[in-house]
């Protein structure tokens, strides 16, 4: 039996933001800022060594409004600005990136999040050729939504110090028996403060496992509630109204919840290939951080 190849999708900015704030504050001799550079590539080394991908992709986000804020003006609104000692280790990541021939994926009116749903379903398109596992590195909880048997999600904890596995079963054990599909609409109940979602009004996180558990999804809980059928009888009424009265409310969130999966974007597997990098290139970039303990990494990738 053929061994399945494996494809890496980096959500960038997550692991990036995720660096900087878990690791001490890192400068060079010069005073050049590289804690977030470092603490990404620690991450990067140690998901090359662990799952040795055939292919593998980067994905960012860019700073500019999504059709997100398009549809909703206050969409991530009280999430504080970004750090400008942080934003000018980006542009050094994505030239790190480049020099190991990794592709990189952004696109304006769009979120990484999109761009790593899209890639993840045009990847599997070409499973006809040989089977694919794909494996999205992100500490965004928003990419669960994505997993299936195929696409697993794997998020770094304490920094780079403990990682978590998130499948189709751990996704189940986690949110209590909802599968994978099924967190859009539970996040549309509850609501996604990070992002300033405000889903329904008056019904909690408990109360969205157990309506999402009862009905599947919002279409059929609203039907119910419509319909008042059987199953709505376990329903209190104060429910029904809270539901009824927020109804626009709820399907708005899920619209701005679910994540795109069909971008437009060239994307070709074959062009994703990792490996093929030149070692004295990185060797000399590393060098121009101070980043001598990770020089004796690359060989252990390689």
């Amino acid at each position: 039996m053929e061994e399945n190849k494996k494809l890496i999708i980096i959500d960038s900015n997550s692991l990036i933001h995720r660096a900087y704030h878990a690791l001490p504050h890192l400068t060079t001799k010069s005073g050049q800022e590289v804690g977030a550079i470092y603490g990404f590539l620690l991450m990067f080394f140690k998901i090359i060594k662990a799952f040795k991908p055939d292919f593998l992709v980067a994905t960012f986000d860019l700073p500019v409004p999504t059709f997100r804020h398009e549809k909703f003006e206050f969409y991530k609104a009280k999430r504080p600005k970004i750090d400008v000692e942080l934003a000018s280790q980006i542009p050094k990541i994505k030239e790190i990136l480049k020099l190991f021939n990794v592709p990189i994926f952004e696109k304006e009116g769009f979120e990484a999040d999109d761009l790593i749903g899209t890639i993840s379903k045009s990847a599997l398109k070409e499973e006809n050729f040989f089977p694919l596992e794909i494996i999205i590195l992100s500490n965004d909880f928003d990419t669960l939504q994505l997993v299936d048997d195929r696409t697993k999600v794997y998020s770094f904890k304490k920094g780079a110090k403990e990682e978590i596995f998130y499948d189709q079963k751990s996704i189940k054990e986690k949110y209590q028996g909802l599968s994978p599909s099924q967190l859009i609409d539970f996040k549309a109940l509850k609501g996604d403060p990070s992002d300033n979602i405000a889903g329904v009004k008056g019904i909690g996180e408990k109360s969205a496992l157990f309506l999402i558990k009862e009905f599947n999804d919002l279409e059929n809980l609203y039907r119910a509630v419509e319909e008042n059928n059987g199953k709505t009888l376990r329903l209190k009424e104060r429910t029904k109204e809270i539901l009824m009265r927020s109804k626009k409310d709820a399907f708005f969130s899920k619209e701005l919840i679910k994540i795109k999966r069909d971008v437009p974007i060239e994307f070709r597997l074959a062009a994703c290939q990792f490996g093929n990098y030149n070692k004295e290139k990185i060797i000399d970039n590393f060098k121009g951080f101070e980043f001598n303990s990770l020089i004796k990494k690359i060989s252990e990738i390689e």
